[in-house]
């Protein structure tokens, strides 16, 4: 990045102050508990990948200390300061963390043989680099068990830094995660996981620079890691709350929690330990209903009743509970005082939107004017570091009623760019609008100025004045956010505006991810590429037979759809392709041509011309699109 970031505007500042003022500060028991059982930092903790190329720099936070700068919300620096803390933590004996190793935390719980590892980060170098910080004051322990607390990439992705394929397929190395796991890790990360790949630079910032001007983190974790993705399918799941598992001695009770934060999640207790794994139901911010790099809306009024029965069943018997992210809380009292918030969190947004939906508020109204109270207000770990309130309430919204808010000068809008065009010429053109909106930076309100410029944007994009006044604008709600993943959108916003667009850091769908697609799924992930226009007058049909399950398919595109089906077919198709289910994945890695095919063990019979059609239709996904321009 080569522009250079502008100074805080006095609006800006002048609200920080406030919120030094209004919020307590005073109150230090999450650093405390941030910092308790601090074994031994990771000194320099960078990490580079097996190119030489750095994946992973902790180091790049340590500006974090003191007081907050005017560019940062003075919450939301805080909240990096404790995000940031990196090492080996002890939680209670046989309990240890790493943390500031990645996006999450990885767990190991010592067995009577070896360890197991809950949730092994984003990507493998990093994980590697945490098991090899444990082992260095823990002893060579091996790995004897692997735990997934939910289908989230940044609890599974370093899988292959801990243990290996071999290992697990020998029977060495049990690998446990909830119902439905793998059908949701890589089913989000294929389906639409270029678009949210992309919206996740956005909103991770790791392509930011980092600094009181820049990116400080978010919320949940201080970045996302630039790794290698891997996946090993669990052999263990579990599939009901208080289904009860021994890995190498450690006796784990398991409450499940789907759709809640996760579609498959779950939470782990140890009764020995008298310790509650709460996966990432429970953390110490409000998280999101829907996370700005986009997914399904999640479900807040299953997410308070879970938390309900993780009281009901474990709170009598926990003394820590910790979570794949953040730091533990400890001491019952404060475990069950600290579950009881999160869970009342949920259930009033969930509730009152339910409320107000039914008094004829849009999702918009209800984000601007629903508050929360006092009680919850005041708790650190309900302020909206990663979540927030206002996007969380419209995703209520958006879960009960949809996109549409029924108003009928809603259900026909014109695009981006023909609203703009049309919006600066009522305004009076592109220069009137951008000296008008100047106007409104210089007083301070730049969510009116971000409007109206982006307008201009949208209709004219080489527009130098509405691009820099943009940019300047977005720049200054980044320093005014108390959520990480604002400050990092807004900022990545005049980042592209200034620089030109910076891609995708960090890609999800891995050839392991896709490697481990279901038939069904994998045949999805080709249909969703088809170019349907283009494939409008074309018909082709392909058979897959699968020599180790037996298992056939009939692939049909007509009507630009291509579809499947595993019923008996009693024509013949244009083409035959034998071959393992484990070698069908390179139908989606790549072009599906016949010597591409031939060199991953897929044997074609019939009419292979059909594959070269097949391939000239697939329309794959842009790592790079605009998003703050058209």
């Amino acid at each position: 990045m080569t522009s250079s970031p502008k100074p805080v505007h006095p609006s800006v500042s002048r609200r920080q102050a406030e919120l030094l003022e209004h919020l307590p500060f005073a109150d230090t028991q999450d650093f405390e508990d941030a910092a308790r059982g601090l074994i031994a930092r990771r000194e320099p903790n960078a990490v580079r990948g097996g190119d030489g190329g750095v994946v992973w720099d902790n180091d790049t936070y340590a500006f974090l200390g003191g007081a907050a700068p005017d560019t940062v919300n003075p919450s939301l620096w805080r909240q990096s300061r404790l995000v940031a803390e990196q090492g080996l933590f002890e939680v209670v004996e046989g309990v240890y963390q790493v943390r500031g190793l990645d996006l999450s935390n990885v767990t190991f719980v010592e067995g009577d043989t070896g360890v197991v590892v809950i949730d092994p980060l984003l990507s493998k170098e990093t994980a590697e680099a945490a098991l090899a910080l444990y082992r260095e004051h823990r002893g060579e322990r091996p790995v004897t068990g692997v735990v997934y607390t939910h289908s989230h990439v940044d609890h599974f992705g370093g899988v292959k830094g801990v243990t290996t394929q071999e290992d697990v397929d020998a029977g060495r190395v049990p690998v446990l995660a909830p119902a439905g796991f793998t059908e949701h890790a890589v089913s989000e990360n294929v389906y639409a996981g270029t678009a949210m790949g992309r919206r996740a630079a956005y909103m991770y910032g790791a392509a930011l620079a980092r600094g009181p001007q820049g990116q400080v983190g978010a919320g949940l974790g201080q970045t996302t890691s630039t790794g290698t993705i891997t996946l090993i399918p669990p052999t263990v799941h579990i599939t009901a709350t208080g289904q009860e598992e021994v890995v190498d001695g450690v006796r784990m009770v398991f409450q499940m929690a789907p759709d809640t934060e996760a579609p498959a999640e779950m939470l782990i207790h140890f009764p020995d330990l008298r310790a509650l794994c709460t996966a990432e139901d429970a953390t110490h911010t409000l998280h999101n209903l829907l996370t700005l790099r986009g997914a399904v809306v999640r479900d807040p009024h299953n997410w308070a009743r879970y938390l309900t029965e993780t009281i009901d069943l474990f709170g009598d018997t926990t003394d820590v509970a910790f979570a794949s992210h953040h730091w533990p809380t400890w001491g019952r009292e404060r475990v069950v005082e600290f579950l009881g918030i999160q869970r009342d969190l949920y259930g009033y947004l969930h509730d009152q939107t339910l409320r107000l939906i039914n008094k004829g508020w849009t999702g918009a109204e209800i984000a601007e004017h629903l508050e929360l109270p006092p009680a919850l207000e005041k708790a650190w770990s309900t302020h909206g570091y990663y979540g927030s309130v206002s996007h969380n309430l419209k995703a209520i919204y958006q879960r009960y009623m949809g996109w549409f808010d029924g108003n009928p000068a809603h259900l026909w809008q014109h695009t981006p760019v023909e609203a703009g065009k049309r919006y600066t010429e009522f305004m009076g053109g592109a220069d009137a609008v951008v000296d008008k909106a100047r106007g409104a930076f210089d007083t301070g309100d730049f969510r009116w100025a971000a409007e109206v410029l982006s307008h201009v944007v949208f209709a004219e994009p080489d527009h130098a004045g509405a691009r820099e006044l943009l940019a300047d604008t977005y720049e200054q709600l980044g320093y005014g956010a108390e959520n990480g993943t604002w400050r990092n959108f807004y900022l990545s916003g005049a980042t592209e505006l200034r620089d030109g667009r910076f891609g995708t850091p960090t890609v999800a769908a891995s050839a392991d991810i896709v490697g481990h697609l279901a038939p069904r799924l994998l045949f999805d992930a080709i249909a969703i590429q088809i170019d349907g226009p283009r494939a409008w007058d074309e018909k082709l049909t392909i058979d897959v037979r699968l020599t180790d399950s037996g298992e056939r398919y009939r692939l049909r595109l007509a009507n630009g759809v291509l579809t499947q089906s595993a019923a008996p077919q009693q024509d013949a198709a244009d083409v035959v392709l034998t071959a393992t289910a484990s070698a069908l994945p390179a139908l989606a890695l790549g072009e599906p041509t016949p010597e591409r095919l031939a060199e991953a063990g897929i044997k074609v019979e019939g009419d292979a011309s059909v594959l070269g059609r097949l391939a000239s239709l697939l329309d794959r996904g842009d790592q790079d699109f605009a998003i703050v321009t058209p």
